[in-house]
């Protein structure tokens, strides 16, 4: 003990000279900048707390917290401050952080979405200042409007649409142009055409002082576009905020032994392997490793898996990302920034994200049949008028109006609308979806694969035996469990509703702990540590798969059977997905005992238990061999490599940031239902986007004909594909 309290003493000395230098950016005002990562903000009054705690700090100019990413953002004068003297009065008002490298932040994200928002803004300018004037226009072609001023009111809208779609079509513009150097055809190209040729058609009308033009058309196709655009790019740049804030999940830091023997806070990047670290009880370890003194319990949940804490003394390994409980170690570093389980992590992250990556959506799939028909036909009518007479300003005017009457409105809006309304529908069901083209792959899925911790069973341990408890008995336990910080002792204090713990309590590393209360010694902790171990084989054989934790008090002895309970719907879940033909197995990380006991219970007959991450993906690489569309269902950091391979993949809204990115969409609340919400709505779905698909093909059959023979004026053809895009929303509507 005596050892321990030095070694904090030496921690606590050094940190005061921690170099800072790798996480803090200079700007060209001389002031610096630096993020920093908070575990413990829960709240937005966190974030409140942070921001009061530190106002009035001399020379800090600006502390800002996003409470979602559970980041501080701050700066200051360094003639007056340091980003040490920042970090110690976190550390003062209850909220210690980690310096999270600002090189992280994917700033080509900011980027992107910024654009977008600038585009959607110049075309609703635009598209508002057009509308008024083709309102003028249409009712003064149903009255007394002279050509003069149409032309006029043409002209102007020429003057404001072509600049705006010039500046807000280049999202389209560019992803059309680079899809076509790449040999392909994406949505975009259609788009990009039907906007360009109904531009250069409308200021040809207006040239010739025509009837119709169709500015507003073009411009207003932009901005529902862009709207679209912005708020997917929004929901993936989220969900890579999420993804880079691995201080979160993974210490930044570490406490390093030195040549006098004292440790010193060190970035991780800058500790090799061989070198001996000291972690602190409660503190996030940084580093794989091995320990050489102390004993502990390790919460090791996140990373591998296993749901009770493991209990670690010298020669056992350790990993990064793991949680320490109550005792101190030191630890023989095998990996630290690079080749730790973390890292192995993330790197089946991104080969499942390039496997993904190769899926086309459905519209895309469909623009490649779809504008090659369309364009070519639209050509060959040129070439064939021309040919047959017709001087060449008539042709391009029938030629743009088979564009027009095929312009990909109804096909662009096939699918989107349906992901729309039955995005809506799932949300009203308690799910959240991150990516549209979600829907497809859900429809198609035949095959599900769940985790079970914190999927199948509630992400909380909870007690088990509490009717076989007497009240006086768990009323006392659980005011001894209030001193410790151990998950077990933490339930059981849920459970007894104790809000006071004793006095004089001592914690025993590795065993657990005690108080004198009433003149008598009370013990919490392993059954050997309380004498109970013949009472706590009777209560493991009954609760398979849950943790055993005993209370000693005189002669009165209790003994707890701490496990996760199933969601509450798990059973009736899993029943219909198997009327609705699924094959279902259980993939986790946890041990033997308890995944066989809860798919014993669910009825699952496939199981593996103790697998790693790498092992999930090598299954589902197994099944899409078998020709299988996997669903995968999860949520700890280990799931998050097969998340992301898996076709499809739902991951609880309690699973842990990288799940929740790795993840297509998540659910919320503490039931399965809506799984089965998700697979029905999307089979509907993609149901309704084939019918709008094919209502597009039909639609292009019986109108290409008619423009081609030049019975179609331009008019006839927008208010034609104006219909289809009517037609298409309506059906969409039925998702609801």
């Amino acid at each position: 003990m005596a050892q321990s309290l030095a070694q904090e003493s030496a921690r606590e000395g050094a940190i005061k000279g921690l170099d800072l230098s790798a996480f803090i950016r200079k700007g060209e005002s001389g002031r610096c900048a630096m993020d920093v990562a908070i575990a413990d903000i829960s709240c937005p009054s966190c974030a409140m707390a942070i921001e009061k705690g530190l106002a009035g700090t001399p020379g800090l100019v600006s502390a800002r917290v996003n409470a979602g990413l559970k980041r501080l953002s701050v700066e200051w004068d360094p003639a007056s401050t340091s980003g040490g003297k920042i970090l110690d009065k976190l550390d003062d008002i209850g909220y210690p952080g980690y310096p999270f490298s600002g090189c992280q932040i994917d700033s080509a994200e900011a980027r992107t979405t910024a654009h977008l928002l600038r585009c959607l803004g110049v075309a609703a300018f635009g598209a508002m200042n057009i509308m008024l004037l083709s309102v003028s226009v249409w009712s003064g072609n149903a009255s007394d409007i002279d050509q003069s001023t149409r032309d006029f009111f043409h002209w102007i809208s020429a003057l404001i649409a072509l600049p705006v779609a010039a500046y807000s079509g280049r999202p389209f513009f560019e992803s059309a142009l680079a899809a076509l150097r790449n040999g392909a055809v994406n949505m975009d190209v259609p788009i990009t055409i039907g906007i360009v040729l109904t531009l250069a058609m409308s200021v040809a009308v207006t040239w010739q002082s025509g009837e119709h033009a169709y500015f507003d058309s073009a411009v207003m196709l932009i901005f529902f576009l862009l709207t679209g655009r912005l708020l997917d790019q929004m929901l993936r740049r989220r969900a890579r905020d999420l993804a880079a804030n691995v201080a979160v999940l993974r210490a930044e830091t570490a406490l390093k032994r030195v040549a006098d023997g004292s440790y010193v806070l060190t970035p991780v990047r800058a500790i090799a392997r061989g070198d001996e670290v000291l972690v602190r009880p409660a503190d996030k370890i940084g580093v794989d490793g091995v320990v050489l003194t102390g004993a502990s319990h390790v919460d090791q949940s996140l990373v591998t898996g296993e749901t009770a804490p493991v209990k670690v003394g010298p020669g056992d390994r350790v990993f990064g990302g793991a949680a320490n409980i109550e005792g101190t170690l030191t630890l023989k570093v095998s990996a630290a920034h690079d080749g730790t389980l973390l890292d192995e992590i993330e790197a089946l992250l991104r080969k499942a994200g390039e496997v993904r990556s190769g899926y086309v959506q459905l519209a895309d799939r469909a623009a490649r049949l779809y504008a090659p028909f369309v364009h070519t036909t639209a050509a060959l009518t040129l070439v064939g008028w021309m040919l047959a007479g017709m001087n060449w300003p008539q042709a391009l005017l029938v030629a743009v109006t088979v564009l027009i009457i095929t312009c990909p409105c109804a096909l662009g809006l096939a699918i989107p609308a349906v992901q729309i309304t039955a995005s809506g529908a799932m949300f009203r069901a308690g799910l959240l979806l991150r990516s549209g083209d979600a829907i497809e792959r859900l429809a198609q899925a035949d095959t599900i694969v769940f985790d079970k911790t914190g999927t199948l069973t509630l992400p909380d341990a909870n007690l088990m035996n509490g009717d076989d408890i007497p009240c006086d008995v768990l009323a006392r336990a659980g005011a001894l469990a209030l001193a410790s910080r151990h998950p077990l002792a933490q339930a059981m204090a849920r459970a007894s509703g104790a809000k006071t713990p004793p006095d004089n309590v001592q914690e025993i590393a590795g065993q657990g702990i005690c108080a004198v209360i009433a003149g008598r010694e009370a013990r919490l902790g392993s059954p050997s540590f309380c004498e109970g171990q013949e009472q706590a084989q009777a209560v493991a054989k009954r609760y398979p798969g849950a943790s055993v934790i005993c209370f000693r008090d005189g002669e009165t002895l209790g003994v707890f059977a701490i496990g996760q309970q199933l969601r509450a719907d798990a059973m009736q879940t899993i029943a219909a997905l198997k009327t609705r033909g699924f094959a279902i197995e259980i993939l986790s990380g946890d041990a033997e005992a308890a995944v066989a006991d809860v798919a014993r219970r669910l009825g699952i007959e496939t199981y593996t238990a103790g697998v790693t991450p790498a092992g999930k993906c090598k299954r589902l690489e197994e099944l899409a061999l078998q020709g299988r569309k996997t669903l995968m269902i999860g949520d700890g950091l280990n799931d998050a490599p097969a998340l992301a391979l898996a076709h499809v993949s739902l991951s609880p809204a309690s699973a842990t940031h990288l799940s929740q990115t790795a993840a297509d969409a998540l659910f919320l609340g503490e039931k399965l239902a809506p799984v089965i919400a998700a697979i029905d709505v999307s089979r509907k779905g993609r149901k309704l986007m084939m019918q709008n698909l094919w209502f597009s093909v039909i639609y292009n059959l019986v109108a290409v004909p008619i423009a081609i023979a030049g019975l179609a004026t331009p008019l006839i053809a927008a208010l034609a594909m104006s219909g289809s895009s009517v037609i298409v929303t309506l059906n969409a509507l039925r998702a609801r």
